[in-house]
């Protein structure tokens, strides 16, 4: 039975998310992704970056049987066994210490606003001195969504869970100050996503 699932939206930002994760990742970094969902991302950018050792994780249990499916059929050596992370649990932990970077692709708006402070409490005490915390997604700016389908996109999500929505950068920014992170860079993205720079 191939355990493998596919995401359409996987397919369609890898491409511009590799180049920002190129530009701003040493060349031997140890990676921890949040969320890693299918784990197209996962064996997509260990493939681009060999020297990169790629810790994927998820909650859920089909999707980190989905995540190691991929790493065996690519027979990827620098993508790891997937973790069990939940971001809303307390003081969560990884075999790791110490990370180079964390990655969050489309984390924050579909989760509990609970996750995204367990997150930035998680990077604010895994991540290197000069680390960085790499998030993608959709974004308010100012209180204000910055497009139609985002705003639409919203709507969707709190339908499919209260709890869900899109965040305003602002908030995001102040929860990763608390935790000693400080954005860096804001970057365009294609259809109306950011691709958020933090560092340590």
């Amino acid at each position: 039975m191939d355990l493998r699932q596919s995401s359409p939206s996987a397919a369609r930002n890898r491409e511009p998310i590799l180049t920002e994760l190129q530009r701003v990742l040493r060349p031997d970094a140890q990676v921890l992704e949040i969320a890693s969902g299918t784990g197209e991302h996962a064996v997509f950018f260990a493939r681009a970056m060999p020297g990169v050792t790629w810790q994927p994780s998820d909650p859920d249990s089909d999707a980190r049987a989905s995540i190691d499916a991929w790493r065996q059929f690519e027979g990827l050596p620098n993508v790891l066994a997937p973790l069990a992370i939940d971001l809303a649990s307390a003081d969560w932990r990884t075999p790791r210490e110490r990370y180079d970077a964390l990655v969050a692709i489309n984390v924050i708006h579909i989760s509990p606003w609970d996750a995204t402070l367990g997150l930035m409490a998680g990077a604010g005490r895994l991540i290197e001195s000069g680390g960085v915390l790499v998030t993608y997604g959709a974004y308010k700016r100012d209180g204000e969504h910055t497009a139609p389908s985002n705003e639409s996109f919203d709507q969707w999500l709190k339908a499919r869970d209260p709890r869900f929505g899109v965040r305003d950068l602002d908030a995001v920014e102040a929860a990763a100050r608390e935790q000693g992170l400080a954005l860096r860079d804001i970057i365009e993205m294609p259809a109306n996503n950011l691709a958020l720079v933090f560092v340590r």
